[in-house]
């Protein structure tokens, strides 16, 4: 009984299967394949359309415009070593780390830290410099760990050549929250410009509001000089600001309209440019007595859940060359302020940079720039040095009227402006000439003195950098009024005696000791030139001896 109960069991199981598969089953396989067979009947009609569309989609799916995906991207490994890449083009090695996606060094080729032929490259970042420049973040920092992230390199290689096409470094990191930042830099092969474009893909589920920051910094010369600006500068409101480095803590922070900030020396410079002028701010920091820290701090940027917004800009670490900045654009080229004195120093700079394309020796050019202003400036020269031999002559006369009238001084004026008058002579006609000329001379001090053309220029023998102070030989022991090295000033005394000389030419005042004391301006006036550049004591030497020459011949032609 129970194993004809276990039968009928097992027969309804089976009456049931085959009952389910014919009823509900194979219907619905029928259907499957129904709408399978119609689906490929519709791809087969619409063929290369629907390719189309989907390279369309897929490329729609990819613009940085739509939202991001829901799902978070995978955070960048923390606590690994951070890798450094260097970058190779004619111009300059440059150093990139992944801690914080940096510059971390920055050596030009064409340029050396001393004049010896095997001295060491120039470096642009110096080791207190390193780990900040085009540091990037936010002022509120309101995506947790973008101080000390270390990004990724989309590349393997170590060291990078960039030949005849520009090359592009990306760096990516994400952080636990989902905020994915991005940096692309793209080097070219023939400039000290370089491209900066930074990505920030917000896949948190909150938005980001802050304000973005990128940092430069530099090392500089000296912070305190009175000839040549060194330490932060912008271009702000269509206007150059340099910042005195001593004026930084009482204004750290300067808003407006910037086209670049920067940071400078006497011929070097470090610059931010943002691709387009915008309102922002930039902070200082002096770091040490020779360092300073700038940031560009853009306006506040709401960047919404699943949205990205990319900030580009541009950076030029290199030289302060007048030709160089203008190839590079953003109004690089006003950097370049040689002061009160800029119209007429930017086109001294410019005549003697065409004299030393015909005949390449600055010093040669220096030479012949002086003569070309002796030129221009001959008329007025002339009507100096005439009235200069005419009150000469007048001396005898003067000294008669002193000792007549050497107990009323009155008298004695009285007397000597009617001589004046008789003669026909201004006693200022010797000066007014000279103060007018004081402009090209001081334009040209400007100029000689920061223009980067003269930096380890040879001229002849041991004058083998026109920047520095010439030095003849080396003393083992301290000269006073001297700077290092300690040798002797060749052009600084030849200088000097030709001052003398032209001193012995002119008119002697009309006080006895004030005649005495004119006699030693060419003393001091050597002691002051000791530690000028040799390229200014050149430029003073030949104009002196330019103004012998056309003071002997008015006195001559006047005798």
């Amino acid at each position: 009984m129970e194993q004809m109960r276990l039968l009928l069991a097992i027969v309804l199981s089976f009456l049931v299967f085959v009952v389910w598969q014919w009823l509900v089953v194979e219907p619905e396989m029928a259907q499957q394949v129904q709408d399978q067979t119609t689906l490929e009947e519709s791809t087969s009609k619409q063929g290369g359309e629907s390719d189309q569309a989907k390279t369309q989609t897929e490329a729609t799916a990819a613009t940085p415009e739509d939202k991001m995906p829901a799902e978070k991207p995978v955070p960048t490994s923390a606590g690994r070593e951070a890798r450094t890449i260097q970058v190779e083009t004619s111009l300059y090695t440059v150093t990139l780390d992944e801690k914080g996606a940096v510059l971390d060094d920055f050596i030009l080729k064409r340029y050396r830290e001393s004049v010896e032929g095997d001295g060491a490259l120039k470096k642009m970042i110096q080791d207190k410099a390193r780990q900040i420049n085009m540091k990037t973040g936010f002022a509120g920092n309101s995506v947790p760990g973008m101080e000390d992230a270390v990004y990724e390199l989309n590349t393997k290689e170590d060291v990078i050549v960039v030949d005849g096409q520009k090359q592009t470094i990306d760096f990516k990191w994400v952080n636990s929250e989902g905020v994915s930042v991005e940096k692309q830099f793209v080097f070219l092969p023939d400039s000290y410009l370089i491209e900066l474009n930074i990505t920030i893909s917000n896949h948190s589920p909150v938005a980001i509001a802050d304000k973005p920051i990128v940092k430069i910094a530099q090392v500089i010369g000296d912070p305190d000089s009175r000839i040549t600006f060194e330490g932060p500068m912008g271009l702000v409101d269509d206007k150059l600001e340099e910042i005195k480095v001593k004026k930084i803590i009482d204004k750290p922070e300067i808003g407006g309209m910037f086209r670049w900030i920067g940071i400078t020396d006497r011929y070097f410079m470090t610059v931010l440019i943002p691709e387009e002028t915008i309102s922002a701010t930039m902070k200082m920091e002096q770091v040490s007595e020779d360092m300073i820290i700038s940031q560009l701090i853009l306006p506040e940027t709401e960047i919404a859940s699943g949205e990205t917004q990319v900030f580009p800009f541009k950076a030029f670490f290199g030289p302060k060359d007048t030709e160089m900045l203008a190839k590079a654009n953003y109004e690089l080229g006003k950097a370049i302020n040689f002061g009160w004195f800029d119209i007429l120093a930017k086109p001294f700079l410019w005549i003697m940079n065409q004299i030393y394309k015909v005949i390449p020796n600055y010093g040669i050019a220096i030479m012949i720039l002086t003569l070309l202003t002796k030129i221009i400036l001959f008329p007025l020269g002339n009507k100096s040095y005439k009235s200069m031999n005419d009150m000469k002559r007048m001396q005898p006369l003067i000294t008669e009227l002193r000792e007549k009238y050497k107990d009323d001084k009155k008298k004695l004026n009285e007397e000597t402006m009617a001589l004046y008058r008789t003669y026909k002579i201004n006693p200022m006609g010797g000066c007014l000439p000279m103060v007018v000329q004081l402009p090209v001379f001081f334009a040209l001090y400007r100029m000689l003195y920061q223009a980067i053309e003269l930096r380890h220029a040879p001229f002849f023998g041991w004058i083998n950098d026109l920047s520095v102070p010439d030095r003849l030989f080396e003393f083992g022991f301290h000269v006073p009024f001297m700077e290092p090295p300690f040798g002797i000033p060749v052009l600084t005394i030849v200088m000097g005696a030709t001052m003398f000389l032209q001193q012995k030419m002119s008119p002697p005042p009309g006080d006895p000791t004030q005649a005495k004391l004119m006699m030693f301006m060419p003393l001091i006036f050597t002691v002051i030139f000791i530690n000028f550049p040799a390229g200014l004591v050149l430029y003073w030497l030949v104009n002196n001896v330019f103004s012998i020459a056309q003071q002997y011949y008015i006195q001559k032609k006047y005798a």
